[in-house]
């Protein structure tokens, strides 16, 4: 008997899954602190990471001028103008995993090409939270791009500058691949100008370039692996005759997330390794500029560093008419680095006489538990966490080369101790586009290995290492008041910061000689000091952060400023910086900016950045004048995805001081720059 067969089953649809980088949802609670966030529009339009972030006055970079001419071992960024560092106060991170050098703390800026980015938050003063050791002024948290498409820029411009960038993401079912690189050269620039210019002052050139690629895996809905390698490799000259710095680098991470859901917890688990190596050659400088000699010779700074984190969120619990989300983590570091150098230079031998190898470990193990409240108007935000510190394997030992035989050979005792540190912030929002809040909070800063063990010097001035240093430790509390309605931003916010234990760079003598309070430092040349590391007993700050935005039909404009009133009190340990302002530190910082949409096709946008002076020393003896600068860009769409730009860096050339030597010799920032370039996205 015929019989008709039945229909096919109905196909099962899988849910669609969308595949991005395995990472946690922005917290709830971050609305409650002070937050500023850089979109893509703002960071394609920077050739480095560090000049957008210039673009907000409450980022101090330790010396004015950018990666482009700066040294590594002043890369270092801290947020509000408390105390810039070389080694920075701040903690980056790129989808949670630390950008900062496990040596020396400071930021190779190239390693991250801004066209890979999605965005970036500028968490400021929200003390240690989830976030850990090294967010003493705050966190600087990046988001590499995610979804299909990409963006090429290729650009020339003057001191044989070129560029090349790009980043894509190809997408294939569950499977999401990202890539990035950056090639960046540069003839370079002269630091030091005009009549006090000798044959010894060189151009500050660069060659750098980095790569980074990610494989995303959307294992369901919800759930999410990433596998993340990245390279870096940068080469500069420094300014002066005979002297180079290179850092190369590689990073690897795995990360493996759940998204939480209602009922359900969320979590990420990752852990990541990172090696670097540096190398720097600096001179002392003949008086009238003419010669330099050579006084170190740091040829090798392997470092390592790795860590792990985890983290369990539930959110979307109901509790008293409100809603709440909570998060438990964990967090460790650990770091190990040695600087291996050739010292002391023999005239009549040509050569170094001594050989140097310094170094130790250092690690940070913490746990913290962090939980918001919203309901109606209010958000509450507070967490606690407990961290561990240690330093280890601590040593410098210093060799006669010719013989072996050992000059200097120390070990020191492994040091530890444990930090405490909470914040607590409420937000209101008091209707018709009003909000306020207030915050209290607490971080600290353990020192670096560089800090710790590495003496250093730059042109005559020498600075000592210190072994014994304590972790610096910050506690702050501000509040903030905001308005944003459709056309129209407006932010204020008041605070006030304390750092104990301040790591301060601290005068011990002027040369020529051998300072007989710390021998150890070496002769220091006529014209030279002799500093060291040391906690400096605490620094004091207040300050007024005020922001605005006006959206018009086809202008934009903006304006930031920042007043901080910064001082040490040297105490006991440092009495005769009792009073003064911390070096590097501006009072007021500015920022202007205006994007006019002229044509459809045609767009005009200028920036413009005031720093008022500042000290280059911890004597306050070494002024560094105010600068206001201002960079100009044209951009001309010739369809769709193709665009034309032109640039103009420090558009009326504005000498710009960012260093001084004891002699009164200046250091300045770039000249005028102008480049052009084209850029294609799909």
């Amino acid at each position: 008997m015929f019989q008709i067969p039945p229909p096919p089953p109905e196909p099962t649809l899988l849910p669609e899954v969308v595949v991005t980088a395995a990472r946690l949802p922005p917290a709830a609670g971050e609305a409650a602190f002070s937050v500023i966030r850089l979109d893509q529009t703002t960071l394609d339009r920077s050739t480095r990471l560090d000049e957008a972030l210039a673009t907000v006055p409450a980022v101090s970079l330790f010396r004015r001028t950018s990666s482009l001419g700066a040294n590594p071992t002043t890369q270092g960024i801290s947020l509000r103008a408390i105390a810039p560092s070389g080694a920075g106060r701040t903690l980056v991170t790129l989808d949670g995993v630390p950008l900062n050098d496990p040596f020396g703390g400071w930021v190779i800026w190239s390693q991250v090409a801004p066209e890979s980015l999605e965005s970036l938050d500028i968490v400021r003063g929200a003390g240690a939270g989830p976030y850990g050791a090294g967010a003493l002024t705050g966190v600087i948290a990046l988001r590499e791009r995610d979804g299909e498409g990409g963006m090429l820029d290729a650009s020339v411009g003057e001191d044989g500058g070129r560029r090349l960038a790009a980043a894509t993401t190809l997408t294939s079912g569950r499977v999401a691949i990202t890539g990035s690189v950056l090639l960046d050269h540069s003839d370079g620039y002269i630091p030091v100008r005009g009549p006090a210019a000798g044959a010894a002052d060189t151009p500050l050139d660069l060659d750098t370039k980095s790569a980074a690629l990610r494989a995303d895996v959307g294992l369901d809905a919800l759930t999410a692996l990433s596998l993340r390698a990245s390279a870096y490799d940068e080469d500069r000259g420094s300014g002066l005759l005979n002297t180079r710095s290179s850092a190369i680098g590689h990073v690897y991470s795995a990360t493996l997330s759940r998204t939480p859901s209602k009922g359900a917890l969320g979590w990420r688990a990752q852990v990541w390794r990172r090696q670097s190596d540096f190398s720097n050659s600096s001179a002392s400088v003949a008086a009238d500029r003419s010669t330099t000699t050579p006084a170190n010779d740091q040829y090798a700074t392997p470092a390592t560093g790795w860590g792990a984190n985890l983290a369990l969120r539930q959110s979307a619990l109901d509790l008293f008419g409100g809603r709440l989300e909570w998060e438990l983590g964990a967090d460790a570091r650990y770091a190990e680095g040695e600087t291996q150098e050739r010292f002391s230079w023999s005239a009549p031998l040509n050569r170094f006489t001594r050989d140097r190898y310094a170094g130790g470990e250092t690690s940070v193990i913490g746990a913290y538990a962090e939980g918001s409240w919203t309901g109606g108007p209010w958000l509450v935000a507070g967490g606690l966490r407990l961290d561990q510190w240690k330093n280890a394997d601590g040593h410098r030992l210093e060799l006669d080369r010719a013989t072996g035989a050992a000059l200097l050979d120390e070990t020191y005792a492994d040091r530890s101790g444990e930090v405490t540190s909470a914040r607590l912030a409420v937000r209101r929002d008091l209707g018709a586009g009003w909000a306020a809040r207030a915050a209290a909070y607490s971080g600290f800063r353990p020192a670096t290995i560089n800090e710790l063990h590495r003496p250093f010097r730059v042109g005559n001035d020498i600075t000592e290492s210190n072994p014994d240093l304590e972790p610096e430790r910050l506690q702050g509390v501000e509040t903030g008041l905001s308005w944003d309605r459709e056309t129209t931003t407006l932010g204020a916010t008041l605070f006030w910061n304390r750092i104990e234990d301040a790591i301060v760079n601290v005068t011990i003598g002027t040369g020529p000689g051998v300072i007989a309070a710390l021998p150890r430092g070496g002769f220091v040349p006529a014209g030279g000091v002799l500093r060291q590391r040391q906690n400096a007993g605490t620094i004091e700050a207040t300050g007024v952060e005020l922001n605005a935005e006006q959206r018009l039909d086809r202008i934009t404009l903006t304006a930031a400023v920042s007043w901080t009133d910064a001082e040490l009190d040297g105490g006991t340990s440092a009495p005769q910086l009792t009073g003064l302002r911390p070096a590097q530190a501006p009072e007021w910082s500015a920022t202007a900016g205006i994007d006019w949409r002229a044509t459809d096709r045609l767009t005009l946008s200028s920036r413009a950045r005031y720093e008022s002076a500042r000290f280059d020393d911890d004597l306050n003896s070494r002024t560094l004048d105010a600068a206001l600068t201002l960079d100009a860009r044209a951009d001309f769409a010739l369809r769709d995805g193709v665009s034309l730009y032109a640039v103009a860096d420090n558009l009326f050339d504005e000498d710009v001081e960012v260093s001084q030597t004891a002699d009164g010799i200046a250091g300045f920032g770039p000249p005028r720059t102008l480049r052009a370039g084209l850029t294609l996205s799909w």
